[in-house]
């Protein structure tokens, strides 16, 4: 039988009832931990990396020659042109005689300020009009009417237009891109808010007054930051693509601004001749590797940030 003895009355502690269990967990801290399980993305992002770093302090490296410089023999005075890579020119030297080694990094600097520049437009301007596109229903209906307008327009004889009208410059060519670049990722922003704007969470955070921007903030961005990065990683090779391809058909960068479009453009011409292939093997392995680089690691940097992959 069982007694009163059996048991043992607990005393109440206020203090206790009160505390509640925690958890160390970070969402960015496992984020991290995968990525960097990744071993081709992190090898590629180390290489990235020191790329970046090099292509911006070459120029302040000692020995280093200006891009546009034309070399000329110290002997003779003739202009070094054409001349196969060796000690002295480690890429070698163009038809003018420019030591193409320095124009590969300057090339290279101005690429990539395109691409950023054009990647940062369009994650600002993509992802505030597709959030507010998505979330507020009464924009609904103008923004759709805008898109389709605008998305009817071909970005390829936009990026022609706008280059043939204005002086052909650096921010020409980023105008140029920036001005439709963002429609893909409000489109995208707003098809995801679309799906996720009346889950059960959402609704409770409206019923409790919740103001728009906190629940935007905290409740719909935080869940497509994996997509986001991808976007964003792709968007960056795909600029330098644009510019490559404008620089193609005659209307990309003057000659005398050094980028790799500029220089794939001239070096196409010597692909024939194969003593002066070389000045188009350089600024190409250059561009593979920046943009196979990006777009790698953006995707593997968006299925690290998936929740679904963490511990």
């Amino acid at each position: 039988m069982i007694s009163d003895k059996d048991f043992t009355f607990a005393n109440y502690d206020e203090a206790a009832a009160e505390r509640v269990t925690w958890s160390d967990y970070s969402y960015w801290r496992s984020t991290f931990r995968v990525f960097f399980k990744n071993r081709t993305a992190v090898l590629l992002l180390i290489l990235l990396a020191a790329l970046l770093l090099f292509t911006f302090i070459q120029p302040h490296l000692p020995g280093q020659r200006p891009a546009t410089l034309i070399n000329n023999d110290p002997e003779t005075g003739m202009t070094l042109f054409n001349v196969q890579p060796n000690e002295e020119f480690w890429f070698g030297t163009n038809s003018i005689g420019q030591d193409l080694w320095s124009m590969v990094w300057s090339g290279t600097r101005t690429s990539l300020i395109i691409g950023f520049t054009v990647a940062l437009s369009e994650v600002v301007i993509g992802i505030t009009v597709g959030v507010l596109w998505g979330y507020v229903r009464s924009l609904d209906h103008i923004m759709t009417a805008l898109y389709n307008v605008l998305d009817n327009i071909p970005q390829t004889i936009l990026l022609i237009l706008i280059s043939y009208i204005l002086r052909p410059s650096m921010s020409t060519i980023i105008l140029a891109m920036c001005l439709t670049s963002w429609l893909k990722m409000a489109r995208f922003i707003r098809n995801q808010i679309v799906i996720i704007r009346d889950r059960d969470y959402n609704l409770a955070s409206r019923c409790l007054g919740t103001p728009t921007y906190r629940i935007i903030l905290r409740n719909l961005l935080p869940y497509l930051v994996s997509v986001m990065m991808l976007r964003i990683a792709t968007t960056i090779p795909e600029a330098i693509g644009n510019e490559v391809f404008l620089t193609y058909i005659g209307l990309g960068l003057p000659v005398s601004i050094p980028s790799l479009g500029n220089l794939i453009n001239t070096g196409r011409g010597m692909l024939m001749y194969q003593s002066l292939r070389y000045q188009l093997i350089f600024p190409a392995i250059v561009l593979s590797v920046v943009t196979v680089s990006f777009y790698i690691i953006g995707n593997a940097f968006a299925d690290a940030a998936d929740p679904k992959n963490h511990m």
